[in-house]
């Protein structure tokens, strides 16, 4: 791949092979973030799992203390109680059934999450091609189907994000923005980090976190020491 100036000219400013400690990282990809907008920062973490087994799946969700900087919209399916409750909680569009046609046939996708109480996920699973490979079904480890639609709501909107593995056993998660201050980034990369490591599979033998990588969305990534994690 073909690199420009602007990124050859970051990697001069820290050694690419070694291995850093969480908040030199994080100072790195700070200084490294030069583009014209406000970069993403963003956690890479490859795992020993092998998500072709059950037991070794990895995924859950978790609130960032200071949020990802992003404004979240929120597309709740309720009906009844729940809709009004919905409302009422901030939610972006609530609705059900009629719904459906709407992201089918139109391709209506205005929303970065979805929630449902557990009643309309039969409505909700027709929707699994559409919804399933952008990452937005809903699903109990995350919360996200649960008939406590306002602590979803609160939870999305807060800054919670969902993390589990990709194909290649690999964890991508965003942790703020270039703009938030190095405490915020560390106070957002530590409880990550915490709930991955909590959620480590009983069944993994070997290493857990082969290598934890934090970058920003045009700059180089930075390693950082696994054995400052558990620290």
């Amino acid at each position: 791949m073909k690199r420009g100036k602007r990124y050859k000219k970051t990697l001069e400013g820290y050694d690419k092979t070694q291995l850093y400690d969480p908040e030199e990282a994080i100072r790195q990809v700070k200084q490294n973030a030069t583009a014209k907008f406000d970069e993403t920062v963003e956690v890479h973490i490859r795992t020993g799992c092998d998500g072709r087994h059950a037991d070794q799946q990895i995924r859950g969700a978790v609130v960032l203390p200071h949020g990802t900087g992003k404004s979240v919209r929120v597309l709740v399916f309720a009906k009844g109680t729940k809709i009004d409750e919905a409302e009422a909680a901030g939610a972006d569009f609530v609705g059900g059934q009629e719904l459906i046609p709407r992201i089918q046939n139109e391709g209506w996708l205005e929303f970065d999450k979805v929630v449902a109480t557990p009643d309309m996920m039969g409505v909700v699973g027709r929707l699994g091609r559409i919804l399933g490979p952008k990452g937005l079904m809903p699903n109990p480890k995350a919360g996200t189907v649960t008939m406590d639609v306002a602590k979803a709501i609160n939870d999305l909107k807060a800054g919670k994000i969902e993390y589990r593995l990709d194909k290649t056993n690999i964890i991508h998660c965003p942790i703020g923005k270039a703009s938030f201050g190095e405490d915020q980034l560390m106070e957002n990369f530590r409880a990550l980090m915490d709930a991955i490591i909590k959620a480590r599979p009983a069944a993994l033998r070997g290493t857990y976190l082969k290598s934890v990588v934090i970058t920003s969305s045009m700059g180089p990534g930075v390693k950082v020491n696994t054995l400052r994690l558990t620290n």
